[in-house]
């Protein structure tokens, strides 16, 4: 029996329902395979993320979709590409973002798509995720995404399906991963495949299984990211609105009611900012996010549909609420809103110890984050939100987090962003210690930042989750290792001995002066003092700190200077 028109047309060309249908499955079989991604980790410490930061990211794409019912090929992948674009984790979720996002473009006149079209689309995803990058190196997740694109396309013929398109894309993908290894030293020396391409994998992997009409049963949500109860008590018939409402939107500008592609977001913006305030305003495309506490959202809600219609909306009763945005201001406080200023600054910190510390030193907004917890591009936004300065300076203090706090910089606005590339909280520590605001010049002040983190080492102890050799080192699961950025330097049974080692290593040239410990919260107080007195006699003319941290993964963090 001959193939149905209906069947020969799926089997010929991608809509708009299809896709999204692949996009959930791709999420669902990354989220069962996520903690084997995780495991993939160079290092051996208890920090690998990558494929919960890939599986959120997608799963942001995915939330957009939920409240859209189109079966336009470019609406679809348009809404899935903002969404990742907002909700990307980690470098590697930043490049899922940005290859999603060339994929939007390749599709952007198309309400559906055949072979030839997908591959092009596919192309200049790849484009884009390498152009992301400011040093792309072979051997990641962009040498999977590139391999297996040009061997697919290189297969295209005008007999050629979108299930056989995706036949080859998985194909080679899966011997493109296998190849990582002998690319990259560091994946050979551990044993592992890259993790970002193998995230990337199940992903495409997800979508052929889709196209092949296989079901896949994703594992459940992590518990730690369900949504808390509220406590509805905390507002009840006596109570009276004086702290407002937490109100989020998605507004799909429509092109009868304003030209979408060229609207003037500062007028929103405006609104927003004369009746409410911890205001977030941006466009992406044709999609603006508002984020805005306020005691009239039904006034917001009027005034925006002037100029389109919503995809999302979320109004919470600040009282009762539980918030990531408003995670770092008490329920119950009043709406405040920082002085205008001209220089702010926005750091991640992880842990209470690290993030008062950088309080202290006159950080303005704490972006919570660090290893196994990456903030998203959105994190960013709103943290730079509520700094109200002209110049925001940006400290992402983790190699992993850089991406992120850029792809947020080129989407905001209202400030101008500076993204200091500071690599762990070492620099950024020693980079606000320096800080001078005399200046008028703001890239002036960057520039000192940037030097004053070129004098600075950092340390960190771990323990070992695996056995390896990595750098000469033999590593064993369960010891303690220290290192220097990717380099190993020893590892030992004992906690004290890996750090006095370490120590020994980044003080050996005899330059450094000053030593700030900072001891995480796992770390016992007689560890503390004895590693205390042990510099006292090993380094008497070293000025030495010792701080709680109260960071996770590290009990110890060495920032010498």
């Amino acid at each position: 029996m001959s193939d149905t028109p209906e069947k020969k047309d799926t089997e010929l060309f991608l809509d708009g329902h299809m896709l999204a249908q692949m996009a959930q499955g791709g999420a669902a079989l990354l989220r069962t395979n996520a903690e084997e991604v995780n495991r993939l980790n160079v290092f051996p410490v208890p920090d690998g993320d990558t494929g919960d930061n890939m599986r959120m990211t997608i799963e942001s794409g995915i939330a957009a979709l939920s409240k859209l019912d189109s079966n336009n090929l470019a609406e679809v992948m348009r809404t899935l590409s903002q969404g990742m674009l907002l909700g990307a984790r980690g470098n590697s979720g930043v490049i899922l973002s940005q290859f999603f996002a060339g994929m939007a473009q390749g599709f952007a006149s198309f309400d559906k798509a055949d072979a030839t079209t997908i591959g092009h689309a596919l192309t200049l995803g790849v484009k884009q995720a390498y152009d992301s990058v400011m040093t792309p190196t072979e051997g990641t997740i962009l040498t999977v995404a590139r391999e297996s694109v040009e061997y697919a396309v290189s297969r295209i013929t005008p007999e050629s399906t979108v299930r056989s398109l995706f036949s080859d894309l998985v194909k080679e993908m899966y011997a493109s991963l296998g190849r990582t290894p002998e690319l990259l030293t560091q994946l050979k020396e551990a044993g592992v495949v890259d993790s970002g391409g193998a995230g990337l994998f199940y992903i495409i992997d997800g979508f052929y299984k889709i196209l092949k009409g296989e079901v896949i049963k994703a594992a459940p949500v992590p518990t730690e990211e369900k949504k808390e109860m509220l406590d509805l008590s905390a507002f009840n018939a006596d109570s009276e609105m004086t702290y407002g409402y937490c109100t989020e939107l998605l507004l799909q500008l429509q092109n009868s009611k304003c030209d979408a592609e060229g609207f003037d977001n500062s007028v929103i913006t405006e609104f927003l900012c004369s009746i409410g305030d911890s205001v977030v305003s941006f466009k992406t495309g044709t999609v603006v996010k508002i984020h805005v506490h306020t005691l009239t959202p039904d006034k917001i809600l009027a005034f925006c549909r002037q100029y389109g219609e919503f995809l999302t909306v979320k109004i919470e009763n600040m009282s009762v609420q539980h918030s990531e945005i408003a995670a770092d201001k008490p329920a119950d406080a009043p709406i405040t809103e920082m002085p205008h200023k001209k220089y702010g600054i926005v750091a991640v910190a992880s842990g209470a110890g690290v993030a008062a510390a950088f309080t202290e030193l006159g950080v303005d907004a704490i972006v919570e984050g660090g290893q196994t917890q990456n903030p998203s591009t959105n994190d960013f936004l709103n943290a730079f939100a509520k700094v109200n300065a002209d110049h925001i300076f940006v400290f992402p203090n983790n190699g992993n987090i850089l991406m992120a706090a850029q792809q947020a910089a080129e989407i905001y606005t209202d400030a101008a962003i500076h993204v200091i590339e500071s690599k762990n909280i070492g620099d950024g520590y020693v980079a606000l210690c320096a800080a001078d605001f005399d200046s008028d010049d703001a890239d002036t002040i960057a520039a000192t930042f940037r030097d004053a983190m070129a004098s600075v080492v950092t340390g960190f102890v771990s323990p070992s989750i695996r056995d390896a050799e990595l750098n000469g080192v033999h590593i064993e699961n369960g010891d303690f290792i220290g290192f220097i950025g990717k380099q190993m330097l020893t590892s030992n049974k004992e906690l004290a001995t890996t750090a006095h080692v370490l120590l020994e290593k980044m003080l050996e040239d005899g330059e450094k002066f000053m030593l700030t410990v900072f001891c995480g919260k796992d770390c016992a107080a007689e560890e503390k003092e004895a590693l205390a007195a042990f510099v006292a006699a090993q380094y008497p003319d070293l000025e030495c700190y010792m701080l709680d941290g109260g960071q996770d993964v590290y009990p110890f963090i060495f920032v010498a200077e």
